[in-house]
């Protein structure tokens, strides 16, 4: 998980970061001296944490080992029992500037033979790193971690992807901490690299403000208005869902719209009323959605994939209102009458709807759901562990890891709602829209923590709101 410090911060990826560091260079800044603050920085982490213990450092032959050679030498100058292993021999000039500063012995790593520590620091290779570890170094640091009472990594675990945070398909070591030097990374939020990190803490090393950040950030908590004395039922937001063969799913989806403050939540269904009687129910028809007073239309959730459902899509196309489009109706969805509807759209798909409607593309997970908001013209929710919130226009919102308890079945529906209201209700973006339902649905989650159903994620849902204002 992030530091909710960090919530809202620029993600560089790996040539940003360059790019970042070189304009920190051409301003006066020196490589050797940003080595100095990332491992002065690290070091004042890692004295906090270690409370006294042994340290045992980790050192490789770029400049994530420089780092940990200054970060020894901090902690070993504050009176921390440091041990150094390095790798190989540092090869740039500042990481041999750095080595030449540390005046204890240095172990040969990996060995059978090297003792644990209390706390490890891995500063072996940190970002860029662009293939697999060798084995036995990968089997090492995993021992050393597991035996470790405290795990830190200096930027990024060692042998996961910078960009992608893909883990070159090895069994790498799980980390209690992970130091960001300047900046967040992609392989910090995105799967299976973000549950290597721990929790993620970012540290200033004096990169130009905003430097190279793109329009890539870590979702930031949303700001959501709460009623005031002028608000009406239809101010709050008018949501229409429409239902299909699976009428649970559209019932989540009305009733999560309520609970993220929808004002009028209209159900199109052909099911038997039941609680709760404040979701107005209607039979579908083709003019079901004819009312200008609609606000977003929910489309998809238990829908099903026969003539039927492909009528009730096409009318939403048809419709001049906002869409929420998940579940079913995006199988059944044409992209080129999609970039055709003058009103916007958010898509919610998982990786397997995600695959069916856009193929399974090139690159990162955020890079996929940048080039489908761009083909959609929608913007583009890429759910998962890791959630990608993409606009046509280039902006990206990457989540914090998501609550592994949300694998079950309906919370996607809930999320559908959710979206639904904040799009419904506020004058904000799509982009903004989609990403304060992401974050609401998320926080619900961790409010519940475990063992919940998605009618109690639905619930939850106005806790989340109370952190959101």
């Amino acid at each position: 998980m992030l530091d909710r410090a960090v919530l809202g911060a620029p993600i560089l990826t790996a040539a940003q970061m360059r790019a970042a560091e070189d304009r920190a260079i051409a301003g006066g800044a020196s490589v050797a001296s940003l080595m100095e603050r990332a491992g002065t920085g690290v070091a004042e982490w890692v004295h906090r944490l270690a409370a006294g213990a042994e340290v045992l450092i980790l050192c490789g032959p770029g400049n994530n080992g420089g780092d940990g050679y200054v970060a020894a030498r901090a902690l070993a100058s504050r009176g921390v029992p440091v041990r150094v292993a390095a790798l190989r021999e540092p090869k740039s000039e500042a990481a041999v500037a750095a080595r030449a500063g540390w005046t204890g012995p240095v172990e040969r790593f990996p060995d059978p033979m090297l003792p644990h520590a209390p706390v490890m620091l891995d500063a072996l290779f940190g970002t860029g790193l662009s293939r697999a570890l060798d084995a036995p170094v990968a089997d090492a640091i995993r021992a050393l971690a597991d035996r470790a009472r405290l795990s830190v990594a200096i930027d990024l675990p060692s042998g996961v992807d910078t960009d992608s945070g893909g883990d070159f398909g090895q069994a790498l070591a799980r980390f209690d901490v992970t130091l960001a030097l300047g900046a967040l990374k992609p392989a910090h939020l995105l799967q299976p690299a973000a549950a290597l990190c721990g929790t993620v803490c970012t540290i200033e090393i004096g990169l130009p403000p905003e430097g190279g950040a793109g329009d890539t950030r870590a979702l930031a908590v949303p700001r959501v208005a709460a009623p005031d004395a002028t608000s009406h039922k239809y101010s709050r937001g008018m949501v229409a869902v429409v239902s299909g063969r699976m009428h649970g799913a559209s019932e989540l989806a009305a009733l999560a719209a309520y609970r993220a403050g929808a004002g009028y939540v209209l159900l199109l269904t052909g099911g038997l009323p039941h609680p709760p009687h404040a979701i107005v129910r209607q039979r579908w028809s083709e003019d079901a959605l004819d009312d200008q007073r609609i606000g977003a239309v929910v489309i998809g959730p238990g829908l099903g994939r026969d003539d039927r459902a492909q009528d009730k899509l096409d009318a939403a196309l048809a419709s001049p209102h906002p869409l929420v489009i998940d579940g079913d109706a995006l199988h059944l969805l044409d992209l080129d009458r999609l970039r055709d509807r003058d009103a916007p759209a958010v898509l919610t798909p998982h990786a397997g709807e995600f695959a069916a409607l856009f193929g399974e593309g090139q690159g990162s997970k955020i890079a996929r759901a940048r080039e489908a908001a761009r083909r959609s013209g929608a913007v583009v929710v890429f759910k998962g562990a890791d959630t990608v919130i993409a606009a046509p226009d280039g902006p990206a919102n990457v989540a914090l890891p998501a609550s592994p308890w949300l694998s079950v079945a309906g919370t996607g529906d809930v999320l559908a709602g959710a979206i639904a209201t904040m799009f419904a209700q506020t004058p904000s973006t799509p982009f903004e829209a989609a990403s304060a339902g992401v974050w609401l649905h998320a926080e619900a989650a961790r409010l519940l923590d475990r063992c919940f159903l998605a009618d109690d994620l639905a619930d939850a849902l106005p806790l989340a709101l109370e952190r959101a204002r």
